[in-house]
């Protein structure tokens, strides 16, 4: 595989960086470089900026606000989001519930939903993971029963992201539990308005509400809101996972960070030397580094093969992608902690990272704990190897 980008290609990357070096509230990028979460407006405010240049849904179909860009310019633009660092966009709409809208939606649910989820004018959270159904999500139990001309919903979802903001969320519900249970779940969206809703937080390590539980009490849902045929939620699932995972990877992410434990290792004294020159923590990094560059030419493979798999079948390597991305960030995690040493102890939820000699600090060790997550959603990587040796490996 030839990895040189092009002169048309190199100069596309150009412009990208300039339009977010001109475009994203410096505010902002200092907030992400400094590991803090981004708050609900300004996540909208810049989805809505890209949505004006035409990049808010830059890998949807031509026809649904798309790009048309070729995968390496794809490629490009997701690379550059992640390094600058700038927001990417909220993933439960862009590349998760609007997908499985263009390709299995119908046409009013199509023209409805899909130019919302581009200018986030709709936020969408996941309701998959329910208690006792993380892992071995086909065992879920909440039940969404016909009764006319809506679905009648029971039952509880959790680990639910940002459900705190969410206006809509895209449910797999059991529609028959008489079949296989894998053959019995359907795929709905719910108006978090809607009577019968209740969200709980759920209050994380760094004393944040990332994560919620969701209660569905006989929440009525009109049968117009199901996506594609009753009882195939699961293949949608399926779909909507492998596109997850692909995203997971994050390696523009984790070069900024890689950048990031350079600078600031640099100014960390060890020993009466810089910790940067210190022989071990340098091996450390330069072994993440190869790690990275390998996972970087994995995904370049992904994204270049993406639609050979058939409609609705994405690459099974995606699942590599999603083992590999999760441990390279779980690592960097752990070395921004190394860098930072006792001056990681205390969390301050005020500090924004950029004050005084130990401000910096305050965020890593959080950043350090939530990232022990990343190896778990998406698909466990212990379910991501099974599917590896089945439909990769052919074990």
């Amino acid at each position: 595989m030839d990895l040189s980008f092009t002169a048309h290609e190199i100069a596309f990357r150009d412009e990208v960086r300039a339009f977010f070096e001109d475009n994203l509230d410096p505010a902002v990028r200092v907030k992400l470089m400094a590991t803090r979460h981004v708050s609900k407006d300004e996540q909208v405010s810049w989805q809505r900026v890209l949505n004006r240049k035409g990049w808010g849904v830059p890998h949807w179909p031509v026809e649904y606000g798309g790009t048309g860009w070729s995968a390496a310019k794809q490629y490009i633009f997701l690379e550059e989001l992640q390094k600058h660092p700038a927001p990417p966009p909220l993933p439960f709409g862009v590349n998760m519930v609007g997908p499985v809208i263009y390709t299995f939606g119908n046409d009013a649910q199509k023209k409805h939903y899909l130019p919302r989820i581009a200018n986030m004018d709709d936020w969408w959270c996941q309701g998959f993971s329910e208690p006792g159904a993380g892992s071995d999500l086909a065992s879920l139990k909440t039940t969404a029963k016909r009764k006319g001309d809506v679905y009648i919903v029971n039952g509880q979802k959790t680990w639910t992201t940002l459900a705190q903001h969410a206006d809509w969320i895209f449910c797999l519900c059991r529609t028959d539990p008489d079949v296989r249970k894998q053959s019995g779940i359907s795929f709905l969206l719910i108006d978090m308005a809607s009577k019968g809703v209740t969200v709980r937080p759920i209050q994380m390590i760094d004393g944040g509400a990332e994560i919620n539980e969701v209660f569905f009490d006989d929440v009525l849902v009109p049968a117009e809101n199901l996506v594609g045929e009753e009882n195939k939620g699961w293949d949608y699932a399926k779909f909507l996972l492998g596109h997850e995972r692909v995203n997971i990877a994050r390696v523009g992410i984790s070069k900024a960070r890689i950048r990031r434990i350079r600078e600031l290792a640099g100014n960390v004294i060890s020993g009466g030397k810089p910790l940067i020159e210190d022989p071990q923590f340098r091996q450390k990094l330069a072994a993440i580094e190869i790690e990275l560059k390998a996972l970087e030419l994995t995904q370049m493979r992904v994204v270049a093969a993406e639609g050979k798999h058939g409609k609705g079948k994405p690459d099974p390597a995606s699942s590599i992608l999603k083992i590999k991305g999760s441990e390279i960030q779980q690592t960097l995690t752990e070395l921004l902690l190394e860098v930072t040493g006792p001056f990681a102890m205390p969390f301050l939820p005020e500090a924004d990272g950029t004050n005084d000699e130990t401000d910096w600090a305050s965020p890593i060790a959080p950043t350090y704990f939530n990232y022990r997550k990343v190896s778990i959603y998406g698909g466990s990587n212990e379910i991501q190897r099974n599917i590896i040796a089945k439909a990769v490996l052919g074990l």
